[in-house]
């Protein structure tokens, strides 16, 4: 009697713990008063309709959006051959590669910014967002890997082969029998990666510059400034996007039934 009393307490005080915090700030982003306050100071949109009036974050979610869609779109290009190579062959060094591009996951986000920025952005002089670019990329290509190899984990290496076989070239094997067999891992990948570059925090502080800020940044530096529950309806509107993405891809794209 006593266990099936606590399981569904300590589910509820667990679901409790990792929805709270948002639920607060949603509930934060509809209040009426001037300051972010929780309970919420009565009930209003003024914040929501703030946020799409606010210019630098407009600039900043554009910027955000380029380097989460490009940077995980360059990590799946790398990626993809990559993770083929090292599942189908046996390579010399792949186990020094699997770890050099698990390194951006092992090395904190901090310390890989400052990296950047002292040996890489400052004596080659490169553009800020340039190198934003290029570290985004870098950060989201072991996601790439590890999910699109485990995606090539499960797919039988004789179907490539009998396509082969039967006349194709290997690229045309890869492409007409691989990756539409793989594109539930691909799109995970894509999705992991757009999330991670989207919310990267880091190393985009340490690479951002004048004019050139990724909008966790920017709302990180209005916060210092202003403190209106603007940030708390810009961070629902983002977790809400975030959400509408998954249950696009599930909805359209048969997300389950690929991975």
């Amino acid at each position: 009697m006593t266990r099936n009393i606590l399981a569904p307490l300590t589910l509820g005080l667990v679901l409790l713990f990792l929805i709270g915090p948002f639920i607060i700030i949603v509930a934060a982003s509809f209040s009426a008063g001037e300051t972010l306050a929780f309970p919420p100071q009565g009930f209003s949109f003024k914040w929501i309709a703030k946020v799409f009036t606010v210019e630098s974050f407009r600039q900043s979610f554009g910027t955000s959006l380029f380097l989460a869609i490009g940077g995980t779109m360059a990590a799946l290009i790398l990626g993809i051959p990559a993770a083929y190579a090292m599942s189908r062959y046996r390579l010399p060094g792949a186990e020094t590669v699997r770890f050099m591009v698990s390194l951006p996951i092992v090395v904190p986000g901090i310390v890989v910014g400052l990296a950047l920025l002292r040996y890489f952005v400052i004596p080659a002089g490169v553009p800020i967002l340039l190198a934003l670019f290029l570290a985004h990329t870098a950060l989201i290509l072991p996601y790439a890997v590890r999910v699109v190899s485990a995606s090539l984990a499960n797919l039988r290496s004789d179907m490539e082969e009998a396509a082969v076989i039967l006349g194709a070239s290997r690229i045309g094997a890869f492409v007409r029998v691989v990756l539409p067999n793989i594109r539930g891992g691909i799109l995970a990948a894509f999705i992991l990666g757009f999330v991670t570059s989207f919310n990267q925090v880091p190393v985009s502080l340490f690479l951002s510059g004048p004019g050139v800020r990724t909008l966790p940044i920017d709302m990180l530096g209005y916060m210092e400034i202003v403190f209106d529950p603007s940030v708390a309806a810009l961070s629902s509107l983002l977790a809400f996007l975030s959400i509408g993405i998954v249950l696009l891809a599930e909805r359209f794209l048969g997300f389950s039934r690929y991975v």
